[in-house]
């Protein structure tokens, strides 16, 4: 086996994300939600009007993020089955592979188990190839062959829209899974043995806790950065943990969120916050010693606390991040709005902050 790894090994790399589909109760109406409050545009449609009757699904696009929003129109349907027990979440992480076969077969070799067998996806403007293998809970990756680097799909038909504004998301900084008490280092080990991955970071319960919760993460990324993954699972507290509130109500391990990174995430935020996005909250008292923790931050402290954006610093430079409230009615998928200036951390300066507003919105629903 290792001689065969060996002989694949050239045959694999990673070229970063492809896209993320999620599986959604309405793909239009979540598809015009994601124009009008988030500024993407809707590039293309596939459905029973293109020969496609079981699904109705939308690419959008913003920067270099691409999403797929997909419905089903019939309950037997494996979308519909999907909403019922998770309600609407990420069931695709794409990664662009160079040659899909290949790494399909590679990661069957390494252990993967298969979700989607090769297959060329094929339309009017060209095509593409792709395979899926089986990630955390019912999450698959799909391993995208896209030479032309074509969006929408090849099997999509294309749509021009001039009413989405943009609020400025560049790319797909990283992705976070939760997953089940006892098993983050069984899939940071799957990362490392099918993809190659290397452990990046590791926060124990000490590092991400407050008076009541607290949970344990690993990040695990390609070595280069254009594919982080950190991975969380609950640790003992006094009361539940944001981990387990998600594992509860989305009934099992699945995509925490997404990290989307931003060059300006002052205009970022204020654009999303005009528009009605729902975004968390700390408290003023967070912005006390700001200057001191990071004194040379090149930004206009009002306004950094006027719009609620946290701060941190690194060996690397800065980082400014902050985070919507949940997208849908279950306490489950949230973004991650990131702005990278030169930082290579994920805020651990603000992990107190940040779960403590979480415990506060978990406090109000009744599940702390």
């Amino acid at each position: 086996m290792n001689e065969a790894i060996e002989a694949h090994k050239s045959d694999f790399p990673i070229k970063g994300f492809h896209h993320v589909e999620f599986w959604v109760g309405n793909a239009y109406q979540a598809a015009h939600y994601f124009r009008a409050v988030h500024g993407y545009s809707i590039v293309g449609y596939r459905g029973p009007e293109t020969g496609v009757g079981a699904t109705a699904s939308y690419a959008l696009e913003q920067g270099g993020v691409r999403l797929v929003l997909t419905g089903a129109m019939h309950p037997d349907h494996p979308v519909s089955d999907h909403m019922r027990r998770h309600g609407p979440g990420v069931h695709d992480v794409a990664i662009e592979v160079p040659d899909a076969e290949r790494g399909f077969e590679l990661a069957l070799v390494r252990g993967a188990r298969p979700a989607g067998a090769p297959v060329v996806v094929e339309g009017e403007r060209g095509k593409w190839k792709t395979a899926a293998i089986a990630a955390y809970g019912e999450t698959i990756h799909s391993l995208v062959e896209n030479p032309d680097a074509m969006w929408p799909p090849p099997d999509f038909r294309v749509r021009t829209d001039s009413i989405a504004r943009p609020i400025g998301l560049s790319h797909i900084d990283h992705v976070v899974a939760n997953v089940e008490l006892g098993a983050m280092d069984q899939w940071v080990e799957f990362y490392e043995r099918v993809f190659g991955f290397v452990l990046l970071r590791h926060f124990d319960d000490e590092a991400i806790s407050t008076e009541y919760s607290a949970l344990m993460s690993k990040v695990v990324w390609d070595g280069s950065g254009v594919i982080r993954l950190p991975i969380n699972e609950p640790a003992t507290g006094k009361r539940k943990s944001q981990i387990e509130e998600y594992l509860d109500f989305y009934h099992g391990a699945g995509v925490q969120h997404i990290a989307i990174a931003t060059d300006d995430l002052v205009t970022t935020v204020a654009e999303a916050r005009a528009r009605g996005m729902g975004l968390m909250t700390v408290p003023d008292t967070y912005y006390d010693d700001v200057a001191q923790r990071v004194p040379d931050l090149d930004a206009d402290l009002d306004t950094i606390k006027r719009l609620n954006i946290l701060v941190d610093q690194d060996g690397g430079g800065h980082l400014l991040q902050i985070f919507t409230r949940m997208m849908q009615d279950r306490p489950t998928f949230f973004f991650e709005f990131i702005e990278r200036r030169g930082a290579l951390g994920f805020g651990e300066g603000n992990f107190k902050a940040l779960f403590e507003a979480i415990e506060r919105d978990q406090a109000e629903r009744g599940n702390l």
